[in-house]
């Protein structure tokens, strides 16, 4: 099976999470993903959260399929290296702080020179351009300006964080997105390749929904609102008995009604007042005691049961053991088995999207640091014995 990004070769300069994420993304669909690490160090990822044996159980996720490279980029022997493996690419993907590929003379401009038809992706916080552009920027600080941040947690608390790196993971997309659109377009067009910017903070905003729109034409300016969903009622967490809670959509006009009826609140069902969304939201608080009351009569399990043979849209909320143990995730392939460096076996997240004639595969365990590095640089021509020399000098 030939799966869809076959043939194309990507060169991943990027660091820790957003540019990597794509990067993998890309490889699971076929790209031939060519990592460059820092000799000595590698990608500051190895290190981050959890250890096993010195390197993080995260990397087995982020990294599979890719060829790992040690290279020092900062050296004029490094850059060379740069630049033959950037001429026969056709996807770049880096994210340094606007500038510092110009500053080792592999910019845009200097390597669209090199190879027109080279696709390169850049994600920084605040974009290539603007007045923020040389600020340092992470994604916590990109879901702060991006909206996110202000609308986390519960009203009149302190903001909170979502809990993942959302804002690098989102960016990471919006990337492969752009680099998916640029490749059919060089397809379309000649061949010539294009420079994609991406900003976490605006990855993060193009999220924001309605969030602009309602300050325009309003002047409202949305707050935390907690569990529920502001403006789109019902939608909440509901305690059971149990003191578990359940997560209950309702918010379609005949989904509340028969969630109504469901409870027992047939005067609520049957409220012409109630009977569409706007209305809903008026008597919010009504209604979301009256879930309430009736959830809180009995077990989660019964909530969920008779909920879902009303086909109520609802759900228990998962921490990652119900995950690993949740027959549905089993069944789509949405856990997986890989392997540290060891041999010790570990589970990963699957792969989506699921493409029906070309899904995307995990073909290789990710790499140890520089486990690539002889056989990139014996395909482009470094001998042996230039090897030996650059890595007792540490360019490798």
């Amino acid at each position: 099976m030939t799966k869809p990004l076959t043939g194309i070769r990507v060169l991943e300069m990027g660091q820790l999470i957003a540019g990597p994420f794509a990067g993998k993304m890309l490889a699971e669909f076929g790209a031939q993903v060519i990592k460059i690490e820092p000799p000595g160090t590698g990608d500051p990822l190895r290190k981050w959260r959890l250890l096993h044996e010195g390197t993080s159980v995260w990397w087995a996720a982020q990294s599979r399929n890719k060829e790992s490279l040690t290279l020092d980029l900062r050296s004029p022997e490094g850059q060379d290296v740069a630049r033959k493996l950037i001429a026969g690419s056709d996807v770049l993907i880096e994210n340094f702080r606007p500038g510092t590929l110009e500053a080792w003379g592999l910019g845009w401009d200097e390597l669209h020179s090199l190879n027109p038809g080279l696709v390169m992706l850049r994600v920084s916080g605040y974009g290539q351009t603007g007045p923020y552009r040389d600020r340092p920027g992470f994604g916590v600080v990109a879901e702060a300006m991006g909206g996110l941040r202000h609308l986390s947690g519960e009203p009149d608390r302190t903001p909170v964080r979502v809990g993942v790196s959302i804002g690098d993971s989102l960016s990471a997309l919006h990337g492969v997105i752009g680099i998916l659109l640029a490749l059919r377009h060089r397809d379309q067009n000649g061949g010539d390749g294009q420079m994609i910017d991406v900003a976490l903070y605006e990855s993060v905003f193009n999220m924001m929904e309605s969030l602009l729109p309602e300050f325009s034409a309003f002047g409202a300016v949305r707050q935390p609102a907690g569990s529920s969903l502001p403006g789109i009622a019902p939608s909440n967490a509901y305690r059971c008995a149990d003191g578990k809670y359940a997560l209950i959509a309702g918010n379609g006009d005949s989904i509340f009604r028969r969630l109504m009826d469901l409870i027992g609140r047939g005067d609520l069902a049957n409220d012409p007042a109630l009977a569409q969304n706007d209305g809903r939201v008026k008597h919010v608080e009504r209604i979301d005691a009256a879930i309430a009351e009736w959830a809180n009569r009995q077990s989660l399990d019964n909530v969920l049961a008779a909920l879902n043979e009303a086909r109520i849209p609802a759900g228990k909320i998962y921490d990652v053991a119900d995950i690993a143990s949740d027959p549905h995730y089993h069944a789509r392939g949405m856990i997986l088995q890989a392997q540290l460096d060891d041999g010790t076996p570990v589970q990963v997240p699957g792969i989506v999207p699921k493409l029906s004639a070309t899904p995307g595969t995990i073909d290789t365990q990710a790499p140890t640091l520089g486990q690539h590095t002889d056989g990139v640089l014996k395909r482009i021509g470094i001998d042996s014995e230039t090897r030996d020399a650059w890595r007792a000098r540490g360019i490798i």
